[in-house]
């Protein structure tokens, strides 16, 4: 399965927020950290603010921070959140189906299991496992670097 640019970024903005869960981040100090764009970091700031998952202040100090402790967000309920919908593959989507073995198909009762199995491993881990490693995170997310255009691959 693989997960949509926004929930990628979504767990990119967790991640780092959890980070240094005592500092306030701009969206501009992530998207830089990432090397990626603004405007998509934006959506998903608010998205994820509107769900509880952040806490947004405006204006001058402000920024974002985690609204709940790392340890009380499980990664599975992100995945879910942000992905909106659990279809791996047309069947799923009774209004778009248009597959002819429909009725007579084993594969989709294998593919529900499979993303049951995804989410259940997913559902094991919080962000807090996921940022147990702060110190390598913040020589990588807060220590200046050159632009990924700009890296060399030796």
């Amino acid at each position: 399965m693989r997960l949509t640019t926004f929930t990628d970024y979504g767990l990119r903005v967790l991640i780092y927020a959890a980070a240094r869960p005592d500092r306030a981040a701009t969206i501009a100090q992530i998207a830089k950290a990432f090397d990626i764009s603004e405007n998509h970091l934006t959506k998903v700031v608010h998205f994820l603010g509107r769900a509880g998952l952040l806490a947004t202040t405006r204006g001058k100090g402000g920024g974002v921070r985690l609204a709940k402790a790392p340890g009380a967000i499980n990664v599975a309920e992100v995945v879910r959140l942000t992905e909106m919908q659990d279809v791996p593959a047309e069947c799923f989507d009774p209004e778009t189906n248009a597959c002819a073995i429909t009725q007579g198909c084993r594969l989709r009762g294998v593919l529900g299991e499979a993303v049951r199995s995804f989410y259940a491993v997913l559902g094991k881990y919080t962000l807090e496992h996921l940022v147990q490693n702060r110190s390598v995170l913040e020589k990588i997310l807060f220590l200046p670097q050159k632009p990924r255009s700009e890296r060399r691959i030796a």
